[in-house]
């Protein structure tokens, strides 16, 4: 009997869709039935080959080969992830598979997935495509009733081609050209250099903002500040000789009168449900986690313990198919912190969410983060997991709870002719925020006293308060995943269309690879931290400055979108677009090459390479201090300091681990020195467990994750030369 090979993007996603097509047979990558073949990506299995696959003569840095245009372009397996192709090839090869259906992502990127996958095999046999956007039962039984031709889906996979091939192009050779250049490790694309960029424009607008002074008034009464407002309403004057005439007059004056009260009953829905940036953003507010961070202890959630649901996800909302699963996820988190919510929600015998919740319109390749119909076992979730879990889990009981209702109360006072108002809240259902009852920063206490218009109240006094207005607040990584996600304000003089496009395409780069870029950012030594804040670095400066004008643009991605679209809809040939992307690379490396702009290492260090005698540089990595060689063909690099999650005894802020072997020492910026040895003693004393070497290089490890993009490994290869 012939069957079908089903492709999926995922393994999480393939054991769905197994089960529900009774392919419960455990294969070498695949779960087989009497009718279909279930198989897996691992995300992309196949990506661009490196430069040296065109010619020998790529192997060397040189400036005048470039630019590289391949053509054809070659493909290849991932390294790390061959095992799983080749699994997929020999399912794909089999006698008895008469068709393959593509159950990837349904989107560009991963229409790209698994049509690579198959150019790469040789496929000849025809294909299908599932189209869904959640994986439910009866999400999977109704797209397998209405399968589509593979052959409606060719311009969406040339979109995804060009977006991929493009990306090479200008990356690869702009990155070499800069590279060879200047002799320095410069690394740049259309995605990382506008992140740059933004960074660099806000430090310009802190240097450059000047800061003015304002005044206002408040009167204090024994259990009320009233807050004065002049004829135009404003609470705040620039004019310090106006206000102070204003408090002169009002000095000698200890009564008022309350001139008018009004109630007026206010909602506040419960906040929507979360995609991964608002997740990212939220768990850095908390707890100053990176997006990297956040995103990987998610996937644990989502992998190992089945917990929520698809993490890479950028819309806020769910379908309509999945009304009928949500009961099921409320049961399912009938533990611990969230049985009295839970209980609350079930005796009430109508579980829906708030209007907006479900919205077909808005999801697109997956919906909001939520709790799977699995409950996990508590006690095996890390400490993290269990935060990032509790984020996601009240989040998702908050929207089937009411409205939070309130009666905003807001009393004005006329004192010696003067208007001053005070606004205060009586809270009458707590609605949603019953589910965080207990959380300390969710607490809501903004009483006012009873007031009656025509009441006397005494005046203890009349006060001047002062201020200065402040510059925008420097980029964290959670206001930077907010800026990327809408970069719209750093788009000054660019048109209406490539910033309406540029908000509808979700901004640079996606939900999938931001927390990547930001990270590359970091071990590239353009940007780093001090405290929570981003700073560039002079390396990030000064390659802004080498960088030709259109890279540092998000316009550029806005008008690759807006072709890319076109090129879906089968309004635009491929071709057209790639000559555009040949012609604006060409131009990149002819601008890097005629430039006369110096690049100077302004962080040497009096220390000498042991590998080839050249001068190291001291830089600033994500966790902590390192010495690395200027030489890029060299490639020398070695860790000074890490900033390490053990904390001062006297101080309880994180140590910092300097030195090499035995001779290692915690430092803390409070004067606090200790050596390793002796904190070890100290830790075993109080029943701590002694790291053991293992442990130390499993530490190590985890502050340098691997970045699995296929852009990134092309670069990380380039620079491995």
């Amino acid at each position: 009997m012939s069957k079908s090979v089903v492709l999926a993007e995922k393994p999480s996603v393939a054991r769905d869709i197994a089960r529900v097509l009774g392919c419960n047979n455990k294969g070498n990558g695949f779960l087989e039935g009497p009718q279909y073949i279930v198989t897996w990506a691992l995300g992309h299995l196949v990506t661009h080959a490196d430069p040296e696959r065109y010619g020998n003569e790529y192997k060397e840095w040189k400036l005048e080969l470039l630019p590289i245009i391949p053509e054809p372009f070659k493909l290849t397996p991932i390294r790390q992830t061959s095992k799983q192709f080749n699994a997929v090839k020999a399912v794909l090869k089999r006698n008895d598979v008469k068709e393959v259906i593509i159950a990837t992502d349904a989107g560009r990127e991963g229409e790209l997935v698994a049509r690579w996958i198959l150019e790469m095999a040789k496929n000849r046999k025809p294909v299908k495509r599932l189209w869904i956007s959640s994986v439910t039962d009866k999400a999977i039984k109704d797209g397998f009733r209405n399968l589509k031709d593979g052959k409606q889906y060719e311009n969406l996979y040339e979109a995804a081609v060009a977006r991929a091939e493009a990306d090479w192009v200008v990356g690869i050779n702009a990155t070499r050209a800069l590279t060879v250049k200047y002799n320095a490790q410069l690394s740049t694309g259309r995605v990382q250099t506008p992140t740059l960029a933004m960074i660099a424009e806000r430090e310009k607008q802190i240097r450059d903002f000047k800061p003015k002074s304002y005044y206002g008034l408040q009167a204090l009464t024994e259990s009320t500040r009233f807050t004065w407002h002049d004829q135009a309403g404003q609470t705040q004057s620039f004019q310090k000789e106006a206000v102070e005439k204003v408090l002169a007059r009002l000095d000698s004056i200890h009564s008022g009168k309350v001139k008018d009260v009004k109630t007026t009953p206010k909602q506040q829905p419960a906040p929507s449900l979360f995609d991964l940036t608002e997740l990212q953003k939220e768990a850095h507010r908390r707890w100053s986690w990176s997006a990297k961070e956040t995103l990987s202890t998610l996937q644990n959630l989502y992998e190992r313990h089945k917990a929520v649901t698809y993490p890479r996800t950028d819309s806020k909302h769910l379908t309509s198919d999945m009304a009928g699963t949500l009961k099921e996820r409320i049961k399912a988190v009938d533990i611990g912190p969230y049985r009295k919510s839970v209980n609350t929600l079930l005796r009430s015998g109508q579980v829906k969410p708030q209007k907006g919740v479900i919205d077909d319109k808005k999801v697109s390749d997956h919906h909001a983060i939520i709790p799977t119909e699995e409950t996990p076992v508590y006690q095996d979730l890390s400490d993290k997991e269990q935060r990032l879990y509790d984020l996601i889990v009240k989040r998702f009981l908050a929207v089937f709870f009411g409205p939070f209702r309130y009666d905003q109360m807001t009393v004005e006072v006329e004192i010696g002719g003067e208007m001053f108002k005070a606004k205060g809240r009586t809270v009458t259902d707590e609605g949603w925020k019953a589910v965080y009852s207990t959380d300390e920063d969710e607490e809501d206490t903004d009483r006012l006293p009873a007031y009656k218009k025509g009441d006397e109240i005494k005046v203890r006094a009349v006060v001047m308060t002062d201020g200065q207005t402040k510059p925008p607040a420097r980029f964290n990584e959670g206001t930077l995943l907010a800026a990327m996600e809408n970069p719209a304000q750093f788009m000054a003089g660019e048109s209406k269309d490539l910033i309406k496009t540029l908000g509808e395409t979700g901004g640079l780069g996606t939900v999938a690879t931001r927390a990547d870029i930001i990270e590359k950012l970091f071990s590239s030594f353009v940007i780093e931290k001090k405290g929570n804040d981003i700073y560039t670095t002079s390396k990030g400066r000064q390659l802004l400055e080498l960088v030709p004008d259109d890279l540092k643009s998000a316009a550029l991605t806005a008008e690759w979108e807006q072709s890319l679209t076109k090129i879906a809809a089968g309004k635009m040939k491929k071709d057209v677009f790639m000559k555009d992307m040949i012609d604006f690379s060409k131009k990149t490396v002819k601008e890097i090459k005629t430039d006369d702009k110096k690049f100077r290492h302004d962080n040497v260090t009096g220390k000498m390479c042991p590998d080839c005698g050249k001068p190291l540089l001291e830089v600033n990595g994500k966790r902590g201090k390192m010495l690395v060689c200027q030489d890029r063909e060299c490639g020398h690099r070695r860790n000074v300091s890490t900033l390490t999650n053990a904390r001062c005894p006297n101080c309880k802020k994180k140590l910092e681990l300097r030195g090499e072997g035995d001779g290692r020492i915690f430092v803390c910026k409070c004067g606090h020195r200790e050596k390793l040895s002796a904190f070890e003693k100290r830790r075993n004393q109080s029943g701590g467990k002694k790291a053991d070497k293992r442990d130390v290089q499993k530490y190590l490890k985890k502050q340098e994750e691997p970045e699995n993009t296929a852009m990134a490994d092309a670069l990380k290869k380039l620079f491995e030369k």
